[in-house]
């Protein structure tokens, strides 16, 4: 059986840190070398390792998705893609400032502000900047302000913990909504679960769909690459809109001594999410898009019809007929513009992450338990069977991209020569892009060796010169 110790032995610990809350502390959660938390289970009794595993989202001591939605939404129809279901909606906000500032279409912050302003709950649990930097750029903050949670929301693609902050609200006796990735929420579930005290404080889950989660070296590599050195860096942006652009066409901003530089981030070594750069390893073995722990799920509408509009766009599945009532009622009244989808436009949305995490967790746990180590219990089997050996090929070329990264950004960030972490990367990109695009390979190899040259001149000349820059990755 794969317990919380074999997740840890594996490296696969994502950092949610229910573990530590539901041990009170007993289960420490640290950041590890690949600036990622994880969880540190030495010198732990066996009582306490036992109770973190059933708490553990990667533990086959856990209950998995499927139950835990079935207990929670029993009456909703389930769809394997996307979990279960009350309503489906692709929409964004009609308040051209409040879109702009937001990631999305601003569904996200919206709906947690209304749960707040309506005093559904009393505060929002969420991620935002960090008061002690030493722990990296963001940590989970409790907001009871709704002015004060305007000002916060956006996406912030780092790794945090929710250990912290879960202990400090426990037993305040107010209410929540959490805000959080999906392997979070599930821990989160399965601790409210085991703690009737954290449980009723936890009034709403809202999930986020999520690709893979990255570790705090992902916004440093890229805010060096467009000029702002690691201990120089103050703040990032992930999803700067650019007007006239595709949504999924965004710039990535970073903020150090000299102001806020925007560069592509598709011209950024790291800026393509196909890679897998900066992945935590859990995220190879989770097979939870949308978020089906979450009374509702909010990702990007990558759709077509969707897309065209940089100001961007919201899916939504929502799993709480009030929730339901509420987007609906804000429609009807005018502030959003909200679509009723199908179940296969959801699904749509997120083909390359299906393929990512269902296709190629197939492939992972094949090799993996071909190899003789331990797996968790998944939803789906560990087969290469039906899967085309090109995507296979993927799969493994990107697994090792994700772990090489890691390495190669430590040493580079030692050493204060990104150069060296473009070196290391660019055979890894090269290669994948020789199976992806064919005869393409050709001009990415240049474009690629182009940039890894003007980086060796200076970054803030990269930055200057990002924009004209077709993007390669």
């Amino acid at each position: 059986m794969h317990r919380i110790e074999e997740v840890v032995a594996r490296g696969m610990c994502v950092g949610c840190g229910a573990c530590a809350v539901r041990t009170d502390g007993r289960v420490p959660v640290t950041i590890g070398a690949r600036r990622s938390f994880e969880a540190d289970l030495d010198g732990v009794g066996a009582d306490d390792l036992r109770a973190a595993s059933r708490v553990c989202p990667f533990s086959d001591e856990s209950r998995d998705e499927d139950a835990i939605g079935a207990t929670r939404y029993p009456d909703l129809p389930h769809d394997a893609r996307i979990g279960r279901y009350s309503g489906l909606f692709a929409g964004r906000l009609r308040d051209g400032d409040r879109a702009l500032g937001s990631s999305s279409g601003g569904l996200t912050s919206w709906v947690a502000e209304q749960l707040l302003v309506r005093g559904d709950v009393d505060a929002i649990l969420h991620v935002s900047g960090a008061e002690d930097r030493s722990r990296g750029l963001f940590d989970y903050r409790v907001t009871d302000d709704a002015a004060e949670f305007r000002a916060r929301r956006k996406s912030l693609y780092s790794a945090t913990t929710l250990a912290e902050v879960l202990q400090a609200v426990r037993g305040d006796g107010r209410r929540y909504a959490l805000i959080g990735v999906p392997c979070f929420l599930k821990a989160a579930r399965l601790l409210a679960e085991e703690d009737p005290v954290l449980g009723a404080q936890l009034a709403f889950f809202l999930g986020l769909v999520c690709g893979h989660l990255k570790s705090q070296a992902f916004a440093e590599a890229l805010a060096w690459q467009a000029g702002v050195a690691p201990d120089d860096l103050r703040d990032v942006d992930f999803r700067v809109k650019a007007p006239g652009r595709p949504s999924n066409r965004y710039d990535f901003g970073a903020t150090g001594p000299d102001g806020e530089v925007e560069v592509p981030t598709a011209s950024l070594v790291g800026g393509s999410w196909g890679h897998a750069m900066f992945q935590v390893a859990a995220c190879d073995f989770c097979d939870d898009i949308f978020a089906e722990t979450a009374d509702i799920a909010f990702g990007d509408a990558w759709l077509p019809r969707y897309t065209d509009d940089w100001r961007g766009t919201n899916v939504i599945v929502s799993r709480r007929p009030e929730l339901d009532a509420l987007l609906r009622d804000a429609a009807a009244a005018g502030e959003l513009d909200l679509d009723e989808v199908s179940v296969d436009d959801v699904a749509a949305t997120q083909a390359g992450n299906f393929r990512h995490r269902r296709v190629g967790l197939s492939v992972r746990l094949h090799d993996d338990t071909t190899a003789g180590l331990s797996v968790p219990r998944k939803r789906v089997p560990a087969s290469l069977d039906g899967i085309d050996p090109k995507r296979v090929e993927l799969v493994r070329r990107r697994r090792r991209i994700a772990r090489r990264s890691h390495e190669a950004f430590a040493r580079a960030r030692a050493a204060g020569d990104l150069e060296m972490f473009l070196r290391a990367m660019h055979p890894l990109v090269g290669a994948y892009a020789r199976i992806e695009r064919g005869g393409a390979v050709r001009r990415f190899a240049d474009a690629v060796a182009r940039r890894a040259r003007r980086m060796a001149g200076g970054a803030h000349g990269v930055a200057r010169r990002a924009r004209g820059l077709v993007p390669g990755l």
